[in-house]
């Protein structure tokens, strides 16, 4: 009986030490980006609205991740640019209310970088993008003692390859996106 429970338990061993799945605490999440304003200066925005999930498994160096952007989320710290950027000019979050990017693939190597290869859906459109990954931390929460991941990433587009060219070239067609992720491992959320 010992011997099939230490059979038993070594079995399980690689299951609980590699993928694990975490779902994303839009609290802690900020997908932002900058674009050029008419050559003078980079404006800056954030959606504040992100969910989604991470698998992650660091012994084999791989994960995937998905990432849910409800675009009428979107804050510039103008209003008024605010309430533009949401019509059929730019985001048209009424027919489009989601972005979405999907990883096709994904590999980190030992010291927290790594390649997100994924697809990137706006405005009903579906692109390629490859996402660099400068940094992804796991481990416990120091305060609510949860299994959390982090990582940033960051990547480009033209939002022209979307539908959206309202403003071309006075406003930047090439947008910068920044990803600032947390994500609760699945079973502490």
């Amino acid at each position: 009986m010992k011997k099939l429970l230490l059979c038993v338990l070594g079995l399980g061993l690689p299951l609980l030490a590699g993928a694990a799945e975490y779902v994303i605490d839009s609290s802690h999440t900020y997908p932002n980006f900058t674009i050029s304003h008419l050559g003078f200066s980079m404006q800056h925005g954030r959606f504040n609205d992100t969910g989604g999930t991470l698998v992650y498994d660091p012994e084999a160096g791989t994960g995937s991740v998905e990432i849910v952007i409800r675009t009428d989320s979107i804050d510039t710290g103008h209003a008024e640019r605010d309430e533009h950027l949401r019509n059929a000019d730019f985001f048209n979050v009424e027919e489009y209310p989601e972005m979405t990017f999907t990883s096709t693939s994904a590999s980190f190597d030992g010291e927290g970088k790594g390649t997100v290869e994924g697809e990137l859906t706006l405005m009903g459109v579906t692109q390629p993008m490859t996402l660099s990954v400068d940094s992804i931390v796991c481990g416990e929460h120091p305060f609510n003692q949860k299994r959390v991941c982090g990582f940033n990433a960051s990547g480009s587009l033209k939002r022209s390859d979307f539908g959206m060219d309202y403003g071309i070239p006075m406003i930047g067609d090439e947008v910068t996106l920044m990803l600032q992720v947390e994500a609760i491992h699945k079973d502490d959320a």
